[in-house]
């Protein structure tokens, strides 16, 4: 049993999506809860959680009612405006909902490189443990020094690292992101998703070989308790099919007991996310 604790919905609009460049041409479609099922025919994966990837309260909103609507969507990661003053007030309206699992900002696309520790969005964060709401970092690989200040804050508060930080795979510098990622899985509190990778480097041209000092690091940082698999479709789509960066993910794998391998392919999943 597989649960792929990352991917994303749109219903594509140019506008809402701008983000998705000329490189990513491919993706500029709407992907639904029908084409992720049909995706997953015959790969094992039984179970997902989905992930925001608008910043507004109708994101969350039509998340949730997906949720409601397919058996497979375990949970969401969804947003909500955690600096905002009534924060306390939202929360305790969309935690009665419990397909909400977590909540995400995208920090790596904030201009001011200290957001992350900013008074009024750290008050939003210190009130999660109490609704038992997980927080999923998405940050580059650049902002991992004010991250560890960030979750040193807040020792009680469940994290999932998304997409190991955007390290500059594209580039093949390891360095300085390892040594501030092993510094960040000493924070026994973070867990780690294994997702994004293919998408950091060369679209067209990446090897497994290239990936490979990222995944080792990664996997000897977090240990099998505190890592988790993510697919990041439909994104990963520009640079690989789905089934062919899970069967990536499950060589790097190998080295795993069995045991070992359902904590990081479903139960470290069911655990941080209550699913």
């Amino acid at each position: 049993m597989i649960i792929d604790t990352h991917h994303h919905y749109w219903n594509y609009d140019p506008v809402e999506y701008d983000w998705i460049d000329d490189d990513m041409a491919q993706i500029r479609r709407s992907f639904l809860p029908a084409d992720l099922k049909e995706t997953l025919k015959g790969t094992g994966v039984e179970g997902v959680v989905t992930v925001q990837a608008r910043q507004s309260l109708e994101e969350t909103n039509w998340l949730l009612e997906l949720a409601a609507e397919n058996e497979f969507m375990r949970g969401i990661v969804g947003w909500l405006p955690l600096a905002a003053e009534n924060i306390g007030e939202l929360l305790d309206k969309y935690s009665q909902d419990k397909n909400l699992k977590s909540l995400r900002h995208v920090v790596q696309g904030e201009p001011d490189p200290n957001f992350i520790l900013g008074k009024e969005f750290n008050r939003g964060i210190s009130l999660l443990k109490n609704y038992d709401l997980a927080y999923d970092i998405l940050i580059f690989e650049h902002q991992l020094v004010n991250t560890i200040t960030f979750v040193d804050q807040h020792p009680d508060q469940q994290f999932v690292l998304d997409h190991i930080a955007k390290p500059r795979i594209k580039a093949n510098e390891l360095e300085p992101w390892a040594k501030y990622l092993w510094e960040l899985a000493e924070r026994e509190n973070v867990s780690c998703k294994i997702s994004g990778m293919v998408t950091e480097a060369d679209f067209n041209n990446w090897t497994e070989e290239q990936l490979k000092p990222y995944f080792d690091v990664v996997i000897k940082a977090f240990g099998p308790e505190r890592l988790l698999f993510g697919s990041d479709w439909p994104v990963c789509l520009v640079a690989t099919e789905y089934s062919d960066w899970l069967n990536l993910v499950k060589k790097q794998l190998a080295q795993f007991s069995e045991e070992e391998q359902k904590m990081i392919f479903h139960k470290n999943a069911e655990k941080v996310y209550q699913l």
